[in-house]
């Protein structure tokens, strides 16, 4: 094994003979180093080797990033507010995500939208805009959202590998054997695979299996609306009401006052979740090639994104709701049983899973980088930290190994894995992380640092619109989050961990 040689250092022999940093601009003595020779093919401005992100390769990023396990919960959503609500509260979600995913991405140069300075992380544009204990709020809410959502990850795949060992199962027996299992395995199967794919270095790399899981998202997606479609066209109507589940005697379907307004709350925080990924955006866009400028090419990108997913949510979530009506339930796939045409079930169960290990990664690069640069800085002279190995791979070339981010990422992949073995509630879970990542990442920072970069006046009409915005948003991450949480704490008192079910 040998240390990684940086391709810079040759470059910058053969530029600058007084061995000046490349990516020092401010001496005297060389040529600025956007107009030496060879520079601009290898390297941005910033002296980075040259980004090479198109819109669809971030398109395919947000994709992965947003259609996530949250689409099997919507037909549970809508179910809990109704035709008139469900629909309404999808759509007003996709508005504001859509609107400060556009914000957020106009900051992610400082000044000049196409000569400023890069902000390479979400954290890096609350800094350079906002500073102060709001850089620290931020990267708090933020790293514990992606935490969160590694554990949701890890559960959602898990159960889906469980529906199709259970489905196998019944159909083995012919429906005589209930076949109750434990998921533990199953995530310890999901953390082993995430292991071995947390050793992918940074963003940068990731484009292949965000693609993948692009694809993989599309395909569970269009198969559990296909069934509902199916069932609807079975049942001969729509079933549902206007107003969600109704308030009445639970042996007619019903539910109490207090459990309404739990679940109804509940719901909204399940479809934050599904639509959250301003968390990774401008690490996201710092994967970017310009020209043109990245917010321009970053804004097509959220259009396409964002209209795919929202058409796909529209459609499953309420067509899901028009196919079991009141009792959707809370991963759309496990309504449909174990009908005759299992195995379609099954596809649609691996592509869930699929999709799941790659979102895993795509969420948790913002997080490794973090730490990892952080350890680099706290301890630059350390060997274990910074010292990369070439190990040569047969038909692939050779990998840099780093014996730190090998120890790092497995711990944190086995941290996320134990914590959703002991806390298995899939919805519940969504609705807390979207709930508590929704208002502050989505939507106040997004909303505060546009503010700053733009120097918006206080009490003008454009800083009043986007105050009452966050405001509103705040209110219902709140309530949200309640909801969820009460959830939780009722699932608590009958749940048993590490037991068959």
């Amino acid at each position: 094994m040998e240390e990684t040689r940086d391709p810079r250092k040759y470059l910058q022999i053969e530029i600058q003979p007084k061995s000046k940093s490349i990516l020092s601009s401010s001496s005297t003595e060389t040529e600025p180093i956007n107009s030496q020779p060879g520079y601009s093919k290898c390297f941005d401005d910033d002296g980075r080797l040259k980004r090479s992100g198109t819109v669809w390769t971030a398109t395919s990023h947000i994709i992965t990033a947003v259609i996530g396990s949250g689409v099997l919960s919507l037909a549970w959503a809508v179910a809990q507010l109704g035709w008139v609500a469900g629909p309404i509260a999808m759509l007003l979600f996709t508005l504001v995500t859509f609107y400060t995913s556009n914000l957020l991405s106009r900051c992610y140069r400082s000044g000049d939208p196409t000569t400023g300075t890069r902000n390479y992380t979400y954290m890096d544009a609350v800094k350079s805009n906002l500073g102060g204990r709001k850089v620290m709020v931020c990267g708090t809410i933020q790293y514990l959202n992606l935490f969160g959502v590694a554990i949701g990850y890890t559960i959602a795949a898990s159960i889906s590998i469980m529906a199709i060992k259970k489905s196998s199962c019944i159909h083995k027996s012919r429906g005589k054997d209930p076949c109750k299992m434990s998921n533990n395995w199953y995530m310890i199967t999901v953390g082993l695979i995430e292991v071995i794919l947390s050793q992918i270095p940074d963003f940068d790399q990731l484009w292949w299996l965000s693609i993948v899981a692009a694809i993989m998202s599309f395909t569970y997606s269009a198969i559990g609306l296909g069934l509902g479609i199916t069932k609807t066209a079975e049942n001969g109507s729509f079933k549902g009401s206007l107003m969600g589940v109704s308030i009445g005697e639970a042996s007619t379907g019903g539910v109490t006052s207090m459990q309404k307004m739990w679940r109804s709350v509940q719901a909204l925080g399940a479809i934050a979740f599904a639509y959250s990924y301003s968390v990774i955006l401008i690490e996201i866009q710092d994967t970017v090639k310009s020209p043109p400028a990245e917010y321009k090419t970053m804004r097509k990108a959220t259009s396409i994104g964002i209209t795919v997913t929202t058409v796909f949510y529209m459609l499953c979530g309420c067509m899901g709701y028009a196919a079991f009506g009141d009792k959707a339930p809370g991963n759309l796939l496990t309504g449909f049983g174990y009908f005759s045409a299992y195995w379609v079930l099954d596809i649609a169960n691996i592509a869930i899973v699929v999709h799941l290990i790659g979102a895993y990664q795509v969420y948790c690069q913002p997080l490794f980088a973090f730490v990892e640069k952080w350890s680099e800085n706290k301890w630059p002279n350390s060997n274990f930290i910074g010292k990369e190995y070439e190990i040569p791979i047969p038909f692939y070339g050779s990998y840099e190994l780093n014996l730190f981010r090998l120890i790092w990422r497995t711990v944190f992949v086995m941290a996320t894995t134990v914590i959703a073995m002991l806390l298995p509630f899939f919805n519940d879970v969504v609705g807390i992380l979207g709930a508590l990542g929704f208002w502050p990442l989505t939507v106040y920072f997004p909303v505060e640092i546009f503010i700053a970069e733009k120097k918006i006046g206080r009490w003008t009409s454009r800083w009043l619109g986007l105050q009452i915005l966050s405001l509103g948003c705040l209110f219902i991450t709140i309530v949200a989050a309640v909801g969820s949480v009460a959830g939780v704490l009722i699932d608590l008192k009958t749940y048993k961990p590490f037991q068959s079910n």
